[in-house]
């Protein structure tokens, strides 16, 4: 079974790389974060069309998320469980498919919004915990994957591309990360390359990528029974070299049969 995640910077601009790379590829079921657009405006057609069946939780020009999916599946979250409803909505999209849960999620950044924005992106991160914590205890196999705006550690940011005080690598930030693996979940990346240059983002600016200054801020977390299905873990970095890219590439994670 093959699973990816992929923030797209915007579907609508990205829709011929995203058909593409299903075409290409040919995933199970493909996460997509910050769609940037309302549900009725996402191009689910041509996605059905592609063989791609699509749930999507959007919201007009920012943020939003989608998972596209070739085998059947129910949908068991449209919103991230446990997270206070004044906080933004359109970040967590879950389904059920082949015995898997599968949430697709986009964590916010948290460099924005002064001291109530980074605050935001604690809340987000603790009540993903919290359901992480849920979905162990009912014995549910899961993966949790996106964008999680964060680099656990100092090899997954390239050196000299955030300063330390950048909420993706404050010691809050990455204490939050470590809890969630604490909880017995497995970062697919890190369990099969432990150590090197594994980023799934460069910024557009300062020719971050044709110097390979990025960071590795993309992840899938598997819960015991999913890691020790696991057979590959790799970010697509052929993707960013591609003509108008998104700034991150897809995460593809493989996990042999049950």
């Amino acid at each position: 079974m093959k699973i990816a995640s992929w923030n797209v910077n915007s579907v609508r601009q990205r829709q011929s790389h995203v058909l593409d790379w299903l075409a290409l590829e040919k995933p199970d079921l493909l996460g997509l974060q910050e769609i940037k657009c309302e549900d009725g405006a996402f191009p689910a057609d041509a996605f059905r069309d592609a063989g791609y069946e699509s749930v999507v939780v959007g919201q007009k020009s920012y943020n939003g998320v989608a998972i596209l999916s070739r085998v059947p599946f129910s949908v068991t979250a449209r919103a991230l469980p446990f997270l206070a409803d004044d906080m933004p909505q359109a970040r967590y999209v879950e389904i059920e498919a082949e015995g898997l849960t599968f949430g697709n999620l986009y964590l916010p950044n948290g460099n924005s919004g002064g001291s109530a924005g980074y605050e935001a992106k604690l809340a987000f991160m603790e009540a993903l915990a919290l359901h992480a914590q849920s979905l162990l205890a009912t014995g549910r196999d899961f993966i949790l994957a996106g964008d999680y705006n964060v680099c656990p550690t100092d090899q997954d940011c390239a050196p000299g591309a955030l300063p330390p005080t950048d909420a993706l690598l404050r010691p809050e930030t990455r204490a939050a990360f470590r809890r969630l693996v604490w909880l017995g979940l497995t970062d697919a990346v890190r369990a099969l390359h432990p150590h090197g240059r594994y980023y799934t983002f460069w910024d557009y600016q300062a020719g971050a990528w044709p110097r390979d200054c990025g960071l590795r801020i993309d992840h899938a977390l598997l819960s015991p029974r999913i890691a020790e299905r696991l057979l590959s873990a790799q970010p697509d970095r052929d993707e960013r070299g591609r003509a108008q890219p998104s700034d991150h590439v897809p995460l593809v994670v493989t996990l042999a049969a049950p």
